[in-house]
This record gives structure tokens, C-alpha cells and sequence, in this order.
């Protein structure tokens, strides 16, 4: 019997703060209880540290560089099949609350129902330039006013959003459980926070009043001390119009852990709510990518350090027992996994197919293979590579030096290895999967291609009459409660649960 799957993903969560599910000071306690019975995953790693490349990564197996979802406005072609369309093919109902950052006329990719709209457009407009290195799209991009902006709201643009998102998939838990539909199901439901702007709501931010994880580890460090990359993360974020505090870092971390709160509490609604219904599900919790939250002075994502690479994964299956895991692995592994747990054979395409199937690492199994992560949006001149393998990391890029970390002597990457002459095989052994992996000569040139073509149709679309790509959540009024083409007794008695005697 195929199982239902709950996959519950938030965004910009920071892995390094599930260390072995939630970390023991985080006012996390239905993520705890379900850490407890799940399998965790300490060393999950995003495909790329943006939200739209992230996520088609994660529905469909694949490195941006063969989605060609390098940023966020790249089309995701309707052609790609995602762990929705897998499943659906194989019997499932197949159904998303929230956030997915679609970009394209396609806004289901394989989604039978979406109960919500998205939070971000499905248009161009927010397309990077090669060709422009170190322009500033002021409109959209990143700024520290997230930071010294930090604090206390009763509601927000994200907040609402999320109190949407979380109200309409318990409502389909509900409908779930009528049994009018025999199918399993695939339920996906999509938060936004804790993403910046880093405002709670009060009742979770009081929780965080004493709280002795204000500071980051690793305090800033002079700009002229980072490396190039986290430079031009520095400027696209216009980091010299802002003068940042101290108290400005610690309401901005408090806020931040707030939210994970304000998440945890929708996140119980809804395992209660299962619960309460007598169904059973496979439930996933997974996160896009992470958020730096000011270690060495960075916030947000768009770099490849442990702050926004690494995410928390925990799969709790029914009646498990839970475990932990601490070979890396990738949030895009989830689709061959949920697959494999549905028995649903995804040969066809496995030869294109980056991820691979956890389900081996549930029962004890073991993993060597490396995780890849890509990235080539903002704050980027020319696309970033990197490899996770065992207590390694190596990044690259055609317009940087080299960087090889070892994060079980060095967890916060404070010391670059790769010039050092006793890791030269460590070294020489990454640039040949490297090299066997990317043509980054030739990646650059898809990126540029794919950004120039965009550029054009977006501003084209823009002139005359302008049709939007949003999602537009429409409702059945005349099918909903009670009309006159119905028998109030079947209505009744239908969308009772359980039924009646």
C-alpha cells in the first residue's frame, strides 16, 4: 500500500541550528517531538542558496545547471518532471499550500490542486546581469534594512501569508480524512519564513528574551579580510548605506529564532490535526537553503559557507524510530526518495537525475558519493561550484582562487586549505570531480544566454497589455457547502468526520 507523505518545507532555515534535530535552546517543541521519531539528517546541504533555483533543484532531482533555474526569475520548463508529477503519474493526489517559487506560465509542475497563490512573482523581472557586473537592482535586491530593521509586528506581508498557508492545508487535512477520494496523497505545505525581514510577532519573541545565542559565533570581519565572493554578496546587499549595531545583529538572531517558534506552533496544527483525522503519513520537513544570521558579518544566503548552504532534513515514517545520519547528503535526494518510498519507478529519467534515494540511509545504510551545489544568480559574476564529501568542502569559480575547507577541525571555514602543501592530494582529488562534473567556461556562457533571452521577453511582456504568470487560487463557489443542486442530508453526513452512527 502506497503511504501518504506530509512534506512540510520552510525557508531560509538555517541547518547549523539542527545539529540532531532542533538545537536544545530553540523553543521548537513539536519539531522535537517529531525529530524524535524521524531520521535526521545533520549534513543536508541545499543544490543552491536561492530560493527558486533551491526549490526546482528540490522538486526535481536536478542541479540548476540542468533545470536551468539559475536564479530567481529563470523559467522552470514545464517538461521537468518533479516528485509531484512522479507521483501523480503513479496513482497520488498531489496537492501544495504555499510557496514554490514557480517561475513561468507553468505554476502546477504536476500539482493536481494549489490551495494558495505564491508570495514572490512568476515573471523576469527579477533576472540578473552578467553583463552588468556590480549593478545594484535596487527594487528587489537584498538590503540590510532587514537588519536594522529587525523587531516586533502583529502581522507582516509574511506573516499573513503563512497564516494563509497554514490554514488552508489543515483544512485539505480535514478533507483528506472525508475519504471521498480513495488515492494516496501527497500533501506539500510551504512556508516563507523564517526568510527576512526578521519581524515576530510578540508572543514568540518573548520566548527569546534571554536567550545566550544573540551573538554570532563569529563576529564581521573587515570587508577587505573576505574572500571575493562574499565581497560582492556585501555589495549587492548595499551594505555602506547602513550602519549596522550590535543591538541591530541581536533583534535581527532574535527575531529569526522567533519565527522558527511562530513556524513550530502552525507545524503542530497540522501533525495534530493528522493525528486527530486517524491518518498516517510519511512526514518530511526539509528547508530551501539557510540564512548566515551574521557570521562574519554575512545575512541572507548566495554562498556555499555552512550558514546558507546547509539545511535541516528530518523523514519521520510511520511507526519509525528514528535515527540519525551525518553523511552528507542534498534536499535534492528527497525526490528519488519519496519515489522510492511509493515504489514509484523513476528509471526513465534517473540517468539526468542528480539526487539519489535516502531511503538506504534510513535502515543503517552507508553514503560516499559527494553532494554538488551550484550557483549563479545575484552577487555572482560568473557561476560558483562546489563539493561536499565526507569532513570536506571545495568550492570554485572561474573568477576566484580556489577554497578547500575541513570542516571537522575548522566547522566555521575560517581556514582555506588549498594552497596548504599536505592537502595538495585532497586538493587534486576535488578538482578532478570538479572537472568531471562542470565545464564552467561553458556554464557561464548557458547562464548569460538565459539571462540575455530574459532580459528582452520581460521587458517586451511589460509593454501594452501585461497578462500576469501568478497563480491565481480560484474556488468552486457553487460546489461549496450547502446549494440546491445537493441533498442537505448527503452534505451532512459527507463532510462529517468521522461519520455519524
Amino acid at each position: 500500500m502506497k503511504p501518504n507523505i506530509l512534506i512540510v518545507m520552510v525557508d531560509q532555515l538555517n541547518g547549523t541550528l539542527f545539529p540532531d534535530g532542533p538545537a536544545e535552546w530553540l523553543h521548537a517543541p513539536n519539531l522535537k517531538a517529531l525529530a524524535k521519531r524521524a531520521t535526521r539528517f545533520a549534513n543536508a546541504y541545499t543544490a543552491s542558496p536561492l530560493c527558486a533555483p533551491g526549490r526546482a533543484s528540490y522538486m526535481s532531482g536536478q542541479l540548476p545547471s540542468m533545470t536551468r533555474v539559475y536564479d530567481n526569475a529563470a523559467e522552470f520548463a514545464s517538461d521537468i518532471p518533479t516528485y509531484a508529477h512522479h507521483l501523480r503519474r503513479a496513482g497520488y493526489f498531489t496537492c501544495l499550500s504555499g510557496k514554490m517559487h514557480f517561475v513561468g506560465p507553468d505554476q502546477m509542475h504536476g500539482f493536481e490542486e494549489r490551495l494558495t497563490t505564491d508570495i514572490y512573482p512568476a515573471d523576469f523581472g527579477w533576472t540578473p546581469d552578467y553583463r552588468k557586473p556590480g549593478e545594484r537592482i535596487d527594487w528587489w535586491y537584498h538590503n540590510m534594512g532587514s537588519v536594522t530593521g529587525a523587531g516586533v509586528a502583529e502581522i507582516t506581508n509574511q506573516m499573513e501569508y503563512d497564516d494563509e498557508v497554514a490554514h488552508f492545508a489543515k483544512m485539505k487535512i480535514y478533507d483528506l480524512a472525508r475519504g471521498k477520494d480513495d488515492r494516496p496523497w501527497c500533501l506539500t505545505v510551504s512556508f516563507t519564513h523564517p526568510h527576512d525581514p526578521y519581524v515576530a510577532r510578540k508572543k514568540f519573541w518573548d520566548m527569546y528574551e534571554d536567550c545566550e545565542h544573540l551573538d554570532p559565533v563569529v563576529p564581521a570581519m573587515p570587508y577587505e579580510d573576505h574572500d571575493n565572493h562574499a565581497k560582492r554578496i556585501f555589495d549587492a546587499n548595499d551594505w555602506r548605506s547602513f550602519d549596522i549595531t550590535d543591538e541591530d545583529i541581536r533583534r535581527s538572531r532574535r527575531a529569526y529564532f522567533a519565527n522558527i517558534s511562530y513556524l513550530d506552533e502552525k507545524i503542530g496544527v497540522l501533525l495534530q490535526t493528522l493525528e486527530d483525522t486517524r491518518q498516517e503519513a510519511v512526514v518530511v520537513f526539509v528547508s530551501d537553503h539557510g540564512d548566515m544570521l551574521g557570521e562574519r558579518g554575512l545575512w541572507f544566503k548566495m554562498c556555499f559557507y555552512e550558514g546558507s548552504a546547509r539545511v535541516p532534513m528530518m523523514i519521520a515514517l510511520p511507526g519509525g524510530q528514528g535515527g540519525s545520519v551525518k553523511a552528507p547528503v542534498s534536499n535534492i535526494d528527497v525526490c528519488p526518495t519519496l519515489c522510492d518510498l511509493a515504489g514509484v519507478d523513476m528509471s526513465e529519467v534517473m540517468p539526468w537525475t542528480e539526487g539519489e534515494s535516502l531511503v538506504p540511509l534510513l535502515t543503517g545504510g552507508t553514503r560516499v558519493s559527494p553532494v554538488a551545489m551550484e550557483y549563479a544568480a545575484e552577487a555572482s559574476y560568473s557561476p560558483l561550484v562546489a563539493l561536499r564529501q565526507g569532513q570536506w568542502k571545495y568550492t570554485n569559480c572561474a573568477l576566484d582562487p580556489e577554497q578547500l575547507f575541513d570542516l571537522e577541525a575548522d566547522p566555521h571555514e575560517l581556514t582555506n586549505l588549498a594552497e596548504a602543501p599536505e592537502h595538495a592530494a585532497v586538493l587534486e582529488r576535488f578538482r578532478q570531480m570538479a572537472a568531471e562534473r562542470w565545464d564552467l567556461e561553458r556554464f557561464d556562457a548557458e547562464v548569460r544566454q538565459s539571462q540575455a533571452r530574459r532580459w528582452v521577453v520581460y521587458e517586451a511582456l511589460r509593454q501594452g497589455g501585461y497578462y500576469p504568470w501568478d497563480f491565481q487560487p480560484l474556488q468552486k463557489a457553487s460546489e461549496r457547502y450547502m446549494r440546491n443542486h445537493m441533498d442537505l442530508n448527503d452534505v451532512e453526513e459527507n463532510q462529517r468526520f468521522p461519520r455519524g452512527e
